[in-house]
């Protein structure tokens, strides 16, 4: 598992007008619409089905919302970066600015974990958070991430 399998570079975005943890998901769910071509309500409702469970806000400004999804045959991703941090009702009860959401088919399972297990690994280290939080273009952010499992490997 990987960050070049998981995420495109059309799955990247800086948003600058979120203003809410709902605003977030739906902005997550017209992403994975235009990205992957998934339905944007029926993402958001899954989405939220799981915050209802839990907020998936892991704390120091990094949420990692997730849900499952039929109709989908593979893991993916999207990431996105907040010019302006929302309350995510987060373990710290930190705002977030840092958000990857991850899909997983209805029937995915050590995949869906593996997946999960990379992107919080990697998101727990704060160089790289800082790196993307000072690199504000989704092309850099893209490369932030998919070099920054590289170099954790080496």
């Amino acid at each position: 598992m990987n960050f070049a399998k998981l995420l495109t570079p059309q799955a990247v975005k800086v948003l600058s007008s979120t203003t809410s943890k709902k605003r977030l998901l739906t902005e997550l769910g017209e992403l994975a619409a235009a990205t992957y071509g998934l339905n944007a309500q029926t993402v958001v409702e899954a989405l939220l089905a799981r915050e209802a469970l839990g907020p998936t806000g892991v704390g120091h400004g990094v949420a990692l919302p997730h849900a499952r999804l039929s109709g989908i045959d593979e893991v993916t991703g999207l990431f996105v970066l907040l010019e302006k941090p929302v309350d995510f009702g987060s373990v710290d009860r930190q705002p977030v600015d840092i958000a990857f959401a991850l899909f997983a088919p209805e029937n995915a399972g050590v995949e869906h974990l593996k997946a999960l297990a990379l992107v919080s690994r990697t998101l727990r280290d704060c160089g790289v958070c800082a790196k993307l939080r000072a690199n504000p273009k989704p092309d850099t952010l893209y490369t932030i991430l998919t070099e920054a499992e590289v170099i954790k490997a080496a």
